[in-house]
């Protein structure tokens, strides 16, 4: 099968899953499905993410990119009801599980939308967090670097996680060039947590 996570419409069959995790201290419940990435359960890195970020000093919208059933953006919207937290995939399946997982778990400050990348996207945000999709190759990886780069407000932030044998020391040498500011915020397991914040 030549299908990934980040095909737009997956032909997998569909055979919903819910199964229940404690994310940032919450107890979350997620219906996952196949033709989304790591259906059976949250992903260690991120896990990793989602337990390492903290709140960006400015005001303003948070972007989970490439969001999935919406473990990332759920945490985090769980963790800062105040914020508005915007979830994106170009995968239908998982945006239709995100949209189900906002309601089951009573999670009402996020807005969730089908996007490819950044072309249905004209906010801009104080952060960013991306697990990337490796394995649609280092140029698209790359190319969200500098997307989100230019999506972010001043002062805002791109948190990222990946892990070292995937490249984290060439991907970190990139968003030094994009972002000059970068500091490796944990070290787990192989996965690398960098944070990146744009100073102009």
């Amino acid at each position: 099968m030549n299908e990934h996570y980040f095909s737009k419409q997956p032909q997998s069959k569909s055979k919903r899953e819910t199964w229940q995790t404690t994310l940032r201290n919450y107890n979350l419940s997620f219906t996952t499905d196949f033709g989304v990435f790591s259906r059976e359960k949250v992903d260690f890195g991120s896990r990793v993410l989602i337990e390492s970020f903290i709140e960006p000093a400015i005001d303003g919208k948070i972007l989970d990119l490439g969001c999935g059933y919406g473990p990332v953006g759920l945490a985090v919207a769980a963790s800062f009801p105040e914020r508005q937290i915007v979830m994106a995939d170009i995968n239908e399946r998982a945006i239709s599980l995100a949209k189900h997982n906002a309601n089951i778990n009573q999670i009402t400050n996020v807005q969730i939308v089908a996007s490819d990348r950044f072309s249905q996207i004209s906010d801009t945000f104080a952060a960013i967090l991306l697990n990337p999709p490796i394995r649609a190759g280092k140029k698209v990886v790359y190319d969200l670097f500098t997307e989100s780069y230019h999506s972010l407000k001043k002062h805002g932030e791109f948190w990222i996680v990946i892990q070292k044998k995937q490249g984290a020391p060439s991907a970190a040498k990139k968003l030094e060039e994009l972002f000059k500011n970068v500091s490796l915020i944990e070290r787990k397991k192989g996965y690398h947590i960098y944070k990146a914040q744009k100073l102009d």
